[in-house]
Formats: structure tokens, C-alpha cells, sequence
């Protein structure tokens, strides 16, 4: 599994509780993030470089808990891998999350906090439309909320007014659910609640990535057999200290044994 920093430990937390006898291995590519702002080919080549160390590495499916990369890259990933003759599953976020808000909306009216990246793809809105081609979709392009979130806590004043104002267009398009197409945003849930209104619902990934990974797991008999809880190992591409103190905090369990790497050589080349 990987993502542009510790977001995507949120979609991991699902799994480790979801398949725990499952060996994880997470890479956060903190040295390039955020993802948010860069171009669809920067991002497939940084997730096609990714998914290449983490197959290297012994991983028998690739998750790319990272929305902007899933819009852009997981086609590219999927189908660089089976160029190279290695059948290895490819699980991005978007498409569970976007089939859990229109399976879950009342109205159809549904809204969208992403990154640049993601909205700027249409991803999200060609998923849900193929779905149910009556379903409304109000994005809205947070710049700064998922860097806001991964410089650390406590939060401030300074991130419940970048909020509110990204809230602010979704509740005037009085939509009733709200898919947090960031792996950052479920860390502000509570925040997003107040300022949406008990009656939004709020969607994120976790779940239903843990259903699609288990399904494409069993379909390939390739489940743990186990009864004990597997292993969970973290990799980054920065500095190791502060990914496993902000770690901790997003995984809501100890990260234990960090190691960095170096990336970029294929991408620099």
C-alpha cells in the first residue's frame, strides 16, 4: 500500500482491523508530497516506480490509498505490471467510495472534498454518473487541507476556517452525502460534521477498499490462512522521525519498524 504521506494509514487502520491476518507493507512517498497539486504524468510515473519496489518487495496486491493517484494512475500501474508478466491486483480509493455515496444517498445529491488533482480528473463523477447517471456531484478543490493536515497536530483556528469554507458551497447545494476523497480528511471528521449537519453523511474508503481487497485476495486464493494477526511494516521516502510520530497518530497504533528508501532515480531519469 502507498500514498504521498500518512493519509493513507487511515485506509490501512481499515484493513489491519477488516484482514488481520494479512503482512502489510506501507510506503509513504513523503519526500514528493503532497500529491494534490502535481500533473497525472508526474503522478503515474511515481506511482508506477511505487508499485514496481513494492511488487520487488514480495507484495502479492498493490493498494493506492491516495485519491489523486488513484484517479490518474491506476490504469498505468495495472497495466505496467502486466506488461512485465506479473499478475498482481491493483486496488485504488475512489471507485469504493464513490459506489458506497451513490448506493447510500437519498437524494442524489452528493458532494465531493478532494484535492486539485482529483477533482480536475472527473474520476469521481464519471464512476458515479456510469452508476446512476441521476446522481448530482458538487466538488469542491481543498488546496490546502490535505498539507494543512500533514503538517501535524493540534489543530487551530487557521484549519476550522479553511474548513468552513470548503463546507460552505456543499451545504448551499444541500446535498446529504459527502465523500471525503482524501485519505487525510477522515482526520477531521468531526469538524466536517459540525460544519455539514448531523443529517450529511460522510463517506470515506476504508471500508469498502477492505471488501474489494478481500474479494480480489479470495478470487485468487491468495488469503492468509492464518489465525493469528500478521505483520505491518512501514517504508517512507523522507525523513523517518516525523512520518512515525504523525504516523502513530493517523494509524492510531504504533508503526514499530520505519525504514527509508530512496526514490525518484527512474522518475529523474
Amino acid at each position: 500500500m502507498f500514498d504521498s504521506g500518512v493519509g493513507g494509514l487511515t485506509v490501512l487502520h481499515e484493513l489491519l482491523v477488516s484482514l488481520p491476518s494479512e503482512d502489510y507493507l506501507y510506503l509513504g512517498d513523503t519526500a514528493r508530497l503532497p500529491y494534490g497539486n502535481k500533473t497525472p504524468e508526474q503522478l503515474r510515473g511515481y506511482a508506477t516506480e511505487i508499485a514496481d519496489h513494492l511488487v520487488e518487495a514480495g507484495s502479492k496486491l498493490v493498494v493506492i490509498a491516495c485519491n489523486s493517484a488513484s484517479a490518474v494512475a491506476l490504469d498505468a500501474v495495472q497495466r505496467n505490471l502486466v506488461q512485465r508478466g506479473l499478475e498482481v491486483d491493483v486496488i485504488g480509493v475512489l471507485r469504493p467510495a464513490a459506489q458506497l455515496a451513490v448506493a447510500g444517498s437519498r437524494s442524489g445529491r452528493i458532494g465531493l472534498l478532494a484535492t486539485p488533482a482529483t477533482v480536475a480528473s472527473g474520476a469521481y463523477e464519471r464512476t458515479m454518473l456510469a452508476a446512476d447517471p441521476h446522481v448530482h456531484l458538487e466538488s469542491v478543490a481543498c488546496r490546502d487541507l490535505a498539507s494543512t493536515i500533514e503538517a501535524g497536530f493540534p489543530f487551530d483556528e487557521r484549519l476550522v476556517d479553511i474548513v468552513r469554507e470548503y463546507c460552505s458551497p456543499l451545504r448551499a447545494a444541500d446535498v446529504d452525502t459527502v465523500i471525503l476523497g482524501c485519505t487525510h480528511f477522515p482526520l477531521i471528521a468531526p469538524m466536517l460534521q459540525r460544519m455539514l449537519g448531523r443529517g450529511v453523511t460522510l463517506v470515506t474508503s476504508g471500508a469498502g477498499v477492505a471488501r474489494s481487497v478481500e474479494r480480489a485476495l479470495a478470487s485468487s486464493g491468495l488469503l492468509n490462512p492464518r489465525a493469528g494477526e500478521g505483520s505491518y511494516r512501514f517504508r517512507c521516502t523522507g525523513e523517518v522521525e516525523p512520518f512515525r510520530a504523525l504516523g502513530t497518530r493517523f494509524l492510531q497504533m504504533p508503526l514499530g519498524d520505519v525504514r527509508r528508501v530512496e526514490l525518484g532515480t527512474r522518475i529523474a531519469a
